[in-house]
């Protein structure tokens, strides 16, 4: 098996629009993720592997795409058992004869509770927006970075073959751009996820993995998250997930040693911390 690709989590807004980008416009395996157990809000029933497959994979139907190219895997955020189960069935999906490693990987685990004031914080929805912000991806890190290619690889040109590790966080994770207040948690948890995104650029270039680890903003995209918020954004900066996702992936794409270890917009620019 070839390098390949993973989306973490793959099956609504931004992060579908990414896996199907990358099934269209690559040649490469394709991992996505996906939680077992929606919440009631998304779907009535437990979701299935094969319901999650056919769920990507319907738009896709005259686009010519080798369906046995994706792989779908349950993981709950919530969970590290779940989160470490999950690695361990891409490992058991990897060939055993051969190395495969990550060219790409997208996270975007990520919930938004729009706090105005301190009187508007609720402490089971700061432990939430801590858990999936900021916690899971760390542990993620902690299972999955060992898909990434080892120092020994050998490489003919290594900024071409460059493994792409990636957390989708946020403009208003910034400090110095904070001019405005509010979002109290959300704020303080994407500041979290790019010190989070820092310190393990750091540990790859300590460990000479031919890997960098990046941040990247998307901009305003139309999702349920950003949903409350639609009306407020000015005139074309509200983007459909497919026109992001195809945004998100030039810029990953462009990115090298030179630009690791930081967070870059929609439009590959650096979002200052």
């Amino acid at each position: 098996m070839p390098p390949f690709i993973l989306i973490s989590p793959a099956t609504r807004g931004l992060s579908l629009a990414l896996i199907r980008h990358y099934l269209r416009t690559t040649s490469l395996p394709v991992f996505g993720t996906y939680r077992p157990n929606p919440p009631s809000s998304e779907s009535a029933q437990s979701r299935t592997p094969d319901s999650v497959r056919e769920h990507i994979l319907r738009p896709l139907s005259g686009a010519n795409i080798d369906p046995s190219r994706l792989r779908v895997l349950p993981l709950d955020f919530a969970s590290e058992e779940s989160i470490a189960a999950a690695a361990a069935a891409l490992e058991d999906a990897l060939p055993k004869d051969a190395q495969s490693y990550i060219r790409i990987a997208f996270f975007l685990a990520g919930v938004l509770h729009p706090e105005r004031q301190p009187a508007d914080l609720v402490l089971e929805n700061i432990v939430e927006t801590f858990q999936l912000n900021a916690i899971s991806h760390l542990l993620l890190i902690k299972h999955f970075s060992r898909f990434l290619p080892p120092a020994s690889s050998t490489r003919s040109n290594a900024e071409d073959v460059l493994a792409k590790w990636v957390h989708v966080s946020a403009r208003v994770g910034s400090i110095s751009d904070n001019a405005l207040g509010g979002w109290y948690w959300y704020r303080a948890s994407k500041a979290a996820l790019n010190q989070v995104i820092r310190t393990f650029d750091l540990h790859l270039q300590a460990k000479k993995l031919p890997a960098i680890s990046v941040g990247l903003h998307p901009g305003t995209v139309k999702t349920d998250l950003s949903k409350a918020f639609w009306s407020s954004v000015k005139p074309g900066k509200l983007f459909e997930p497919e026109y992001a996702a195809e945004r998100l992936a030039e810029v990953v794409d462009g990115l090298g040693s030179a630009q690791r270890g930081r967070v870059w917009d929609w439009k590959g620019e650096e979002v200052k911390p």
